[in-house]
């Protein structure tokens, strides 16, 4: 079968490349890109007006399988990933039961391939059922295709632990992916800790919660010589400690979400439960600090921690209501309308940020349009407007903060191993 993509903007980070151009597919791979292309008996897609991008790579899903479908599951998932202009998402370990061991990797890897949409990759658990006291099958796990290991969806309090996991992934260099927060400073807050938590009477949860567990991280990631992996970055003091870091030589990446990249503690007045989140949207001034670091390259990827749960675990009190909410449908039209419309970044830093970057610390075999590589690519409008329809998500969690939201740019074609999953709004697979 060939695809012949023609007169779009390709942009491809990867290789600095930004112009109009051609892309030749055949057989799931890129064979030919350039001005004025033909091919006898290839489908022809008009590309012109829209952006041609490496396939989209979303780092940090949950997408709650096994045990959990209920909330959502692989087929599911992979198809709003597919809906959102994502060839490729990474998903967490914190199912039941955890995935910490080479048996449930293999499982999901089995079934993603015959039943997802886009591609998946699995992210190991660093110990046993993530209860934090014991290793989980590391070695195995990232032999067997983890891509890499965290505890993510609670915070590893053992040090001594977490310095044993480091060492170990560092054999195989493989990245940990920590949730940096103590939970000690966290505990029952719902909320960030500021002006409007004192206001609403809501107990919050601290960012020095957050710094100090980075700080923690860091250190020991130094001290092991390993990979380390910062997931949602929120705070300005944890920014500030990543970007010393990396002027130190430690070998840290961090990502941080559209959501704490657009939204602050404000959102919180209106007592919807898609606002609550771990850690929590903060206030303006974090906010900022985030922008900053993501532009001067501080923080390596944006990534959605896209958590659906079902609707009646929502639908309740603030306070009881569990954190987390759906984000792959609409995190490129959140991050084009809030930072590419107002300058803050490019369009190849965008899609850096969103594809080349995460496909670099997973190392993937993804992330950049060129001769021979897998013909993964996201098609985008950046100019669409629209306006949010959490109802007609993909995802079996309709929460979002964006709802009813006017976004400008999306996706309007998911191109996976040289075919198309996603065309013009509707998943095709």
């Amino acid at each position: 079968m060939k695809l012949l993509l023609k007169g779009g903007r390709i942009v491809n980070p990867a290789q600095g490349f930004d112009a109009i151009a051609d892309i030749l597919i055949e057989n799931g791979h890129i064979i030919e890109m350039g001005d004025q292309l033909s091919a006898e008996g290839a489908e022809v897609f008009d590309a012109q007006g829209f952006v041609v991008a490496p396939g989209l790579i979303d780092m940090h899903v949950h997408l709650r399988e096994p045990g959990l479908e209920a909330k959502e599951d692989i087929v599911s998932g992979t198809r709003a990933a597919a809906a959102g202009g994502f060839t490729t998402i990474a998903c967490m370990p914190n199912t039941k039961p955890v995935v910490d061991s080479a048996i449930i990797v293999s499982g999901i890897l089995h079934r993603a391939q015959y039943e997802g949409v886009v591609n998946v990759k699995v992210i190991g658990a660093l110990s046993k059922g993530q209860l934090g006291t014991e290793l989980a099958e590391i070695g195995d796990m990232i032999l067997t295709g983890a891509v890499a290991i965290s505890d993510d969806g609670s915070s590893l309090n053992n040090n001594s632990l977490l310095k044993t996991g480091l060492e170990y992934t560092s054999m195989f260099h493989c990245p940990v992916i920590t949730h940096s927060e103590d939970d000690s400073l966290v505990e029952d807050g719902v909320m960030h800790e500021g002006a409007v938590s004192a206001m609403l009477g809501m107990k919050g949860r601290p960012a020095v919660a957050e710094d100090i567990a980075v700080a923690r991280d860091i250190m020991l990631a130094e001290y092991a010589d390993a990979k380390l992996h910062i997931a949602h970055v929120s705070s300005k003091g944890a920014v500030e400690l990543i970007r010393q870091a990396k002027k130190k030589g430690v070998n840290v990446t961090a990502e941080v979400t559209p959501h704490h990249l657009t939204l602050t503690d404000e959102a919180v007045k209106s007592f919807d439960t898609a606002t609550k989140v771990n850690p929590p949207l903060r206030s303006a001034d974090h906010v900022a600090a985030l922008i900053e670091g993501l532009q001067d390259g501080t923080i390596d990827a944006i990534a959605t921690d896209h958590a659906p749960h079902a609707f009646e675990e929502k639908d309740m009190e603030y306070k009881q209501a569990p954190s987390g909410f759906t984000g792959m449908e609409t995190a490129l039209g959140v991050i084009l309308t809030g930072l590419y419309h107002t300058g803050k970044l490019t369009l190849l830093e965008l899609i850096e940020r969103m594809s080349t970057a995460p496909a670099r610390i997973l190392g993937l075999k993804a992330g950049t349009i060129e001769v021979g590589s897998p013909a993964d690519i996201t098609i985008f409008d950046a100019d669409l407007e629209w306006v949010v329809d959490s109802s007609k998500f993909y995802t079996r969690g309709k929460q979002t903060p964006f709802d009813k939201k006017a976004l400008k740019g999306k996706a309007v074609a998911t191109i996976v191993n040289g075919k198309f999953v996603m065309r013009n709004g509707e998943v095709c697979t």
